[in-house]
């Protein structure tokens, strides 16, 4: 009978403290732990060992941890959480923007990290290409383009669905605005928030039970959206 392989997790910061506290917390629960100092150490072990996670931080010697995201994003889709201590809304909203798909400040407690880490690797799991969401109050079948509360068809306008499909396919992620915005309705449209607005507010009365306290479809002030199952 033949083990799985271990979850492989790829820890970029150029604090030994920092990278220590990672890998024993890593391994004692059953992951492989490649460990890197530096942009250019951390692209070279993604390619070579083709991690399930990477955990980065951005203020790192040589190229910058923005960078790495951007590189790594030019030929993978694994999923990446940065680790900084940089709290400026702009550095998030930058990372998430170049392709990172969660952001934890520094100091952060372990238990934590590890919960959002297992979150972002379930994301990632394979699943079919064409899912059923449900939910506790709706169903969207995105292979027939159909939303269901109760036993009703709910009608979305051609733009209510493709802001729904969209947060759907990438379920528990912050989706920004200007990735938002730049699917639904292209790249010149980036600084158009309040189309956004406009139609979330639509799309929650439709799906909420009670819309000025969504549920689902959730606001991040200043960055974006985010679908919570």
């Amino acid at each position: 009978m033949t083990t799985a392989p271990a979850t492989r997790i790829l820890v970029v910061d150029d604090e030994p403290q920092i990278r220590s506290a990672l890998d024993v917390n890593l391994r004692a629960r059953g992951y492989a732990v490649d460990l890197a100092v530096s942009g250019e150490d951390a692209l070279h072990r993604a390619a070579a060992h083709h991690p399930d996670l990477v955990l980065l931080d951005l203020g790192l010697p040589g190229i910058d941890g923005l960078e790495v995201v951007r590189g790594l994003r030019g030929w993978t889709a694994v999923p990446i959480i940065v680790l900084s201590v940089r709290e400026a809304e702009a550095d998030k909203v930058a990372a998430l923007d170049a392709g990172a798909d969660d952001y934890v400040t520094k100091p952060f407690g372990m238990n934590e990290l590890l919960a959002r880490l297992r979150a972002t690797l379930r994301r990632h799991q394979p699943g079919p290409g064409q899912p059923v969401v449900r939910t506790d109050d709706f169903v969207i079948d995105l292979e027939a383009k159909r939303v269901v509360r109760g036993d009703v068809d709910v009608h979305l306008t051609p733009t209510e669905w493709a802001v729904v499909e969209y947060l759907v396919r990438h379920p528990g992620r912050l989706v920004t605005q200007r990735q938002l915005l730049q699917h639904v309705w292209g790249p010149q449209y980036e600084s158009e928030t309040n189309y956004l607005r406009v139609h979330l507010a639509a799309i929650r009365k439709k799906l909420e039970p009670n819309p000025s306290q969504p549920r689902y479809l959730i606001t991040e002030a200043g960055m974006g959206y985010r679908f919570e199952l």
